[in-house]
């Protein structure tokens, strides 16, 4: 379902490679080929690891940076594969995968690649097929109060477990909820990806075995932006029937870029991001690759217009005023710090922008609220665990 709705955003992702995109993935597979023979007792392959300086060399034959990258991902393939065949590492190897796909996603969907992770709805890490018989097999019981968890930028459903705890078990075992996550291509325009969910989703809901009661999203980090682009995405498709909107009560961000993240300029936010996949540290030079994704996260944007061959950040995307919205921001600051500490964000994102506001009124997005919070003393990656932040969702979602 990608590859039809890629846009003019998207198919810009060949432009940005470049000899730190070529000497990331270098070595990303020689870290993942020694890490398999390490694991499996073997001696690394020489040859192998002598054709991948070949193809790293910016002399190599003349070749283009796009021809070597092509070149590597080919390696990468089998190293990957290599890496799943240990078993226990299975995770570790969907990590690599998602922060492939957040730097350079774009240009892995618009190659055809298929290292490109198509978007998907999974449980425990396995795709869920959307039809109601199957479903009901799958997940053993389920609930008429669904909630979809959507994950950041260069991570993957996986990463909702962290330090033992999980926002969607934790709302199952304490409100009845059944939660659902979705895996994506973060590499892609927020635009591009919000088309394509708001049409899952209505499979989703139109299969879901028991009518919907309550449907729920959380968005962490760009999740929330995906999640806000799959419904302003939706007012245009509602002459075809969709049902979902209707059905979403409440729409929860959590660290998200509302207003931007000016340290992703910097490019440290891929960095910090990357951190969840410590296996994947050579994939940190690929931050400056700006996939379309990277460019959108750093600009909070939701959907984008084209002038001429020039992309440009389209009109502030109000808030739905159908559906309950609650923010969340986190400050590396403590309550008690001084005024610019805890303003200053969770490391990625500033607590401004994770609010949505804005020193113009007319660009505030303008949670209510009763409907905004920071926690204090926690980085972005610690929304995802934290016993304060879920005990604001047990609160709202009550």
């Amino acid at each position: 379902m990608t590859q039809p709705l890629l846009q003019a955003a998207d198919l810009r992702g060949a432009d940005s490679l470049s000899a730190d995109v070529v000497a990331g993935l270098a070595g990303l597979v020689e870290a993942l080929r020694a890490q398999a023979a390490t694991a499996a007792g073997a001696t690394p392959d020489l040859a192998a690891l002598g054709a991948l300086a070949q193809a790293q060399a910016p002399s190599a034959g003349g070749s283009t940076n796009g021809a070597r990258v092509d070149a590597l991902l080919a390696w990468l393939a089998p190293a990957l594969a290599a890496v799943n065949a240990l078993g226990p590492l299975r995770p570790e190897r969907e990590a690599v995968l998602a922060a492939l796909n957040g730097v350079l996603g774009d240009y892995l969907a618009t190659t055809g690649h298929p290292l490109a992770i198509p978007m998907q709805f999974r449980r425990g890490g396995r795709t869920l097929r959307l039809e109601r018989h199957a479903m009901r097999s799958r997940l053993a019981g389920t609930s008429p109060k669904l909630v979809l968890l959507v994950h950041d930028l260069c991570l993957n459903d996986l990463h909702w477990q962290r330090c033992g705890h999980d926002h969607g078990e934790a709302l199952t075992a304490e409100l009845g909820y059944t939660p659902i996550y979705l895996c994506y291509n973060s590499g892609l325009s927020v635009s591009t990806k919000g088309r394509i969910l708001t049409q899952l989703l209505e499979s989703l809901c139109s299969q879901w075995p028991e009518p919907i009661e309550r449907l729920v999203m959380i968005g962490h980090g760009m999740g929330g932006l995906v999640a806000r682009s799959a419904f302003f995405h939706s007012t245009f498709l509602q002459r075809g029937g969709l049902r979902w909107p209707s059905r979403l009560n409440d729409l929860i961000t959590l660290g998200t870029p509302h207003r931007g993240a000016p340290l992703e300029r910097a490019g440290h936010g891929v960095d910090l991001l990357l951190s969840a996949a410590p296996c994947a540290a050579p994939l940190s030079r690929l931050g400056r690759a700006r996939s379309a994704g990277i460019r959108d996260l750093q600009q909070g944007a939701i959907r984008r217009s084209f002038v001429g061959d020039d992309a440009v950040l389209a009109d502030l995307v109000p808030l739905p005023s159908s559906v309950r919205c609650h923010a969340v921001a986190a400050s590396l600051g403590t309550a008690s710090g001084s005024l610019r500490t805890r303003l200053a964000g969770d490391g990625l994102v500033p607590v401004a922008s994770a609010l949505g506001r804005h020193e113009d009124p007319d660009l505030d997005l303008g949670f209510a609220p009763e409907r905004q919070a920071v926690v204090h003393g926690l980085g972005h990656l610690d929304l995802m665990s934290s016993a304060e932040v879920f005990a604001l969702l047990r609160r709202w979602l009550s």
